[in-house]
């Protein structure tokens, strides 16, 4: 008998959303309930946004900002992964340093401005070093939870059978840390993207918040928005992308495997 096909509800609900609220955008200006000075209708935006696929400087500004995103994304997994291992590893270590991570995990990336601009100026350093500590913060969490979680058990079996140290944390340590690793990473990119565009946008560094700054400044509101919008793509683009590198990283594990069953 033929199983009848299901059919993707979920995409056609997520489609229905967007042309709902292109819709919305058109017609709020277009009627008058906002001065279409301050909001184009968005087939103006969508025309700009479409045009600026065709310009170097577009380009070139977008590059800017993923070269920020992924350099302060690799540094800050890096250096939290090699921590995360080891405070975690650690009972002294973890509350030695818990209060320390209580203190500083809280404070806004966007406070260290001043401090970018200073030792930076208005280079890349600044943008990386906005980056890294909003981001960083995500992935050392998620790694002192996933070694947290190691069951007691495997460990004591694994320095029964005299594991060497970089053996259990391959065999027993990793593959229990390696979903919350993934999660850290996905959160963390989506906040890298967040501190890349608003370096750009407060520092003055190069890139899409440069831009939009310049946009604005300049009374260009249309080009304004179709660089939000960019903004907005990118962040879509970034999300589906680590989604797809964590279902295959993760497919051994049965939280992806229960999502292809269901």
């Amino acid at each position: 008998m033929k199983t009848p096909q299901r059919l993707p509800v979920g995409p056609l609900l997520g489609l229905a959303g967007i042309v709902g609220f292109l819709l919305t955008w058109e017609l709020i200006p277009r009627l008058g309930l906002v001065n279409p000075a301050f909001l184009p209708p968005a087939s103006e935006v969508l025309g700009i946004f479409f045009s600026n696929l065709a310009l170097g400087a577009f380009w070139a500004a977008v590059g800017h900002t993923m070269t920020g995103w992924a350099l302060g994304l690799a540094i800050s997994a890096s250096a939290a992964v090699v921590l995360g291992l080891i405070i975690g590893s650690s009972t002294f270590l973890r509350r030695a340093t818990n209060s320390t991570i209580e203190f500083l995990r809280p404070i806004p990336s966007v406070a260290l401005i001043p401090l970018a601009v200073l030792l930076f100026g208005f280079n890349l350093e600044s943008t990386l070093l906005l980056v890294v500590y909003a981001s960083f913060w995500q992935v050392l969490i998620q790694m002192l939870y996933g070694v947290a979680d190691v069951d007691p058990v495997a460990s004591n079996t694994a320095r029964s059978f005299r594991l060497s140290r970089f053996d259990r944390i391959r065999y027993v340590v990793w593959p229990t840390t390696l979903p919350y690793l993934m999660t850290g990473i996905r959160l963390a990119a989506a906040v890298a993207l967040i501190l890349a565009v608003t370096a750009g946008l407060i520092i003055g560094t190069p890139g899409l918040g440069n831009e939009i700054a310049l946009a604005q400044s300049g009374g260009a509101v249309g080009q304004m928005y179709a660089l939000v919008l960019t903004t907005g793509v990118l962040g879509i683009l970034i999300n589906l992308g680590m989604r797809f590198i964590e279902r295959r990283t993760l497919s051994w594990h049965s939280s992806v495997r229960g999502e292809v069953v269901v």
